[in-house]
């Protein structure tokens, strides 16, 4: 009986730190860190105070955890997109895979748009301890510069991570500028149709590295 009584204690947590994360997550999406106040946050999440310091230590912790897990969710599917690409795949395939999560949530907005918000707000300033995803972005860098390289002979490494770099930022520019409107409520092979070229066009740049 005791034994029951603990498990629905801890299930119970669960769920209140599950709320707290997805409340953190939509005001951190449509606010930005600002707009996540401790009382905002408790009432959406429908838990009391003392939650947040029992589950995460204090308000910025749960932020933090929060954008980190948004940065996460992203890196894992841009990874998965891109690392499925062969040598032979074109400069669209790779600006079609690396694009794709970013693609995705603008089609379906709420909280896939907000998570890509997240992300991109955070990469502007990015928070302490993000080093350890270093080897996620990595990794993809590795995979776009493996098909980059079979694309565009001749021209040297490091602007070809510029070029990936800025294909990025132009991808979370999109979510954070007027001009992203332009997309919503677009299917996602709308979006497609528009959008892949622009990469595309980023990663071939000029002729010469």
């Amino acid at each position: 009986m005791e034994s029951a009584r603990v498990d629905q204690r801890r299930e119970a947590g669960l769920r209140t730190r599950a709320r707290l994360m997805d409340a953190a997550l939509d005001l951190l999406g449509e606010r930005g860190e600002d707009g996540v106040s401790l009382r905002k946050l408790t009432t959406a999440a429908e838990a009391n105070v003392a939650a947040v310091s029992y589950h995460f230590g204090s308000l910025k912790s749960l932020r933090d955890a929060a954008i980190e897990h948004a940065l996460e969710r992203y890196l894992d599917a841009q990874r998965e997109a891109v690392s499925a690409l062969g040598r032979d795949a074109s400069l669209e395939a790779l600006a079609e895979a690396f694009a794709r999560p970013m693609m995705s949530a603008l089609a379906v907005g709420g909280r896939d748009l907000d998570v890509m918000r997240i992300v991109a707000r955070a990469g502007l300033e990015p928070p302490q301890g993000w080093d350890r995803f270093d080897d996620s972005f990595n990794r993809i860098r590795a995979d776009v510069l493996r098909v980059l390289k079979a694309n565009v002979p001749g021209v040297g490494h490091q602007e070809l991570v510029f070029r990936t770099r800025c294909a990025a930022g132009l991808l979370n520019w999109l979510v954070l500028a007027p001009v992203g409107a332009e997309l919503r409520n677009k299917s996602e092979k709308q979006i497609e149709r528009r959008l892949v070229p622009i990469v595309a066009g980023t990663f071939r740049g000029t002729s010469t590295g």
